[in-house]
């Protein structure tokens, strides 16, 4: 595969992990004492948590692009071991399946 989609997925790791840096800061910061606040304080920590949650998944997943990469199987679906389109490997850098073995496992 060539360099520039493994520079994009260096990039997108990069950008992942600092967001997921500043999410752990956020979640660390200590409640007001105020019970309005607090309260209002709480239910942002739990959009947060799901964030970074998401977070968290995507990094690990652009993890194992970067992987696929250097061992020379990035871009094969690991389903039925056929290439992945460009376009789809264009939207979403880190898939591992192809359209259609995506599609039929959605179902």
């Amino acid at each position: 595969m060539d360099d520039a989609k493994y520079q994009e997925l260096q990039k997108l790791e990069a950008s992942l992990a600092g967001r997921l840096k500043v999410l752990n800061h956020d979640l660390s910061v200590e409640h007001s004492p105020n019970w309005p606040e607090q309260a209002i304080e709480r239910e942002n920590e739990d959009v947060l948590l799901r964030v970074q949650e998401e977070t968290q998944s995507e990094l690990q997943q652009v993890r194992a692009a970067l992987k696929r990469i250097s061992e020379g199987e990035y871009g094969i679906c690991s389903e039925c071991g056929q290439a992945i389109g460009s376009g789809r490997l264009a939207a979403l850098p880190y898939a591992t399946l192809c359209i259609e073995c995506a599609e039929r496992l959605e179902h």
